[in-house]
């Protein structure tokens, strides 16, 4: 099978391309030829690598930034959509994106999301789409590169270091995590606040810089590598998600994965991945987040309680396997069409 997987033209080390290239790999393993390639909304482009791939289906990542300008190429190919936080959360709800968001979900031969809340609620709200509507658990694959986290810091043994990983853009709430963690800092918490990420907001991205400036606690560190972010989290005490808007995280999949203690913002997405008072705390408002992270700084027994590794939750593999036989499905069912047309 050749599949060619589309992806809103990003920096490596997003979500969006962390999530391509692991079911690449993953399909790649089973035997399949595989390329991923990104899309800056030109479907001309698209073309060209239809062209040259020349696949049997198409999986889009994205169904306003993929799925509009792959409507716009009028290719007959069938294809899959994977739905994105975005797309749910603030996409469906646009009165721009929506009706394109419509047209995509229509025509897809299938509908993934990583969040079975997502399926639930998009099964329930559209009951015409139930049937192609499908829960794609999420797997992860971890790097060994290594990374100085404490050191780049300058962290001493004391502190506790909060890693928050995500994109810099105004739905991550990074700029506003700054205004959580100060009155912390002011009552005199041992913390240090991390952040690691590409920009993908200008604005939001000076926002940051302007916030850092003045307070030694807080730290930009740019974009550490995918590969070498299981060694960030495993120096850091603590991973924080501040996030308005997420469809599954990858960051807080391989938080658990590795059985880092997460605090992370109440939403659906976050919901989907971490359990308060198993594998972390969640919180709803300022007040929460500040328990949260003091119950971390003074119950060492209940760090090491949400310490615990979740890898078989995570399976890469198992995720490969689901994707390949939905994609067997799609081809089988229109085989069949075809068939009865002749």
């Amino acid at each position: 099978m050749r599949v060619l997987i589309v992806v809103p033209a990003q920096d490596r080390a997003t979500g969006n391309w962390v999530t391509a290239s692991r079911l690449q790999q993953g399909l790649t393993g089973r035997g399949h030829t595989v390329t991923v390639t990104g899309t800056d909304g030109d479907s001309d482009q698209l073309l060209k690598s239809v062209a040259t791939v020349q696949p049997d289906l198409v999986l889009l990542l994205h169904a306003w930034r993929s799925g509009r300008p792959w409507l716009d190429t009028g290719s007959p190919l069938p294809f899959a959509l994977l739905l994105t936080g975005t797309d749910v959360n603030i996409g469906l709800h646009d009165k721009v994106q929506a009706p394109v968001i419509a047209t995509v979900l229509e025509r897809s031969a299938a509908i993934l999301s990583q969040n079975q809340l997502t399926v639930a609620t998009l099964s329930s709200d559209h009951p015409e789409l139930a049937g192609k509507v499908h829960h794609l658990p999420a797997g992860i694959s971890l790097g060994s590169e290594t990374f100085p986290l404490r050191q780049k810091l300058g962290a001493t043994p004391q502190e506790c270091v909060l890693l928050c990983p995500a994109g810099i853009r105004p739905v991550k709430g990074v700029v506003e995590l700054i205004e959580l963690v100060e009155p912390l800092i002011l009552a005199g918490a041992p913390l240090r606040l991390a952040f690691c990420g590409p920009i993908l907001d200008a604005a939001y991205g000076e926002r940051l810089f302007k916030a850092i400036t003045g307070r030694p606690w807080a730290t930009y560190l740019a974009i550490i590598p995918p590969a070498a972010m299981p060694e960030a989290m495993r120096q850091a005490d603590i991973i924080v998600s501040n996030s308005f808007s997420e469809g599954v995280p990858n960051a807080l999949v391989e938080a658990a994965s590795l059985g880092r203690p997460v605090v992370a913002r109440d939403i659906p997405g976050n919901r989907a991945v971490i359990h308060d008072d198993r594998n972390g705390l969640l919180y709803s408002d300022a007040a929460g987040f500040h328990a949260a992270v003091q119950r971390l700084l003074d119950e060492p027994g209940l760090r090491t309680i949400l310490s615990r590794p979740e890898p078989e939750r995570f399976s890469a593999e198992h995720e490969a396997a689901m994707l390949e036989n939905i994609f067997h499905d799609i081809l089988s069912r229109r085989a069949a069409t075809s068939t009865l047309r002749l």
